[in-house]
């Protein structure tokens, strides 16, 4: 199942470090079949507030995503982004063609009426 590396990184000065980060990062992805999906595009704000930029990398699984994030490669290049730029990064499984999310719904409606905290968590809901 597809995995994704999402990065929410916020604005930074211009640096040196920086241009060479991105461009040295796309050659980390290509043993572990990475690719963009987003890169620094103009994004819509549409509720709550997302400062600074969107990175999204796709792995075709959460295994490739994993490696890719441990590689030597990537280590190599990480602290010229993270040494300038402040951000949040995380990697989250895709769901399966077809996916229904009627069993999260279900699953959240008997946590509640059994009275367990956190339903939402627990079904899969963010």
């Amino acid at each position: 199942m597809t995995a994704y590396v999402i990065a929410h990184l916020q604005d930074a000065p211009p640096h040196p470090e920086i241009a060479d980060y991105i461009e040295r990062l796309p050659g980390t992805f290509a043993p572990y079949g990475g690719r963009y999906l987003v890169h620094l595009t103009a994004h819509e704000v549409l509720e709550g507030g997302w400062p600074g930029a969107v990175v999204m990398v796709g792995f075709p699984g959460i295994a490739e995503a994993r490696a890719w994030w441990d590689s030597p490669a990537y280590r190599e290049i990480a602290p010229l982004r993270s040494r300038h730029i402040e951000g949040d990064i995380i990697l989250v499984e895709g769901v399966p063609d077809g996916y229904d999310p009627a069993p999260a719904a279900r699953a959240m409606r008997d946590a509640l009426a059994a009275g367990r905290p956190g339903p939402a968590r627990q079904a899969g809901v963010s």
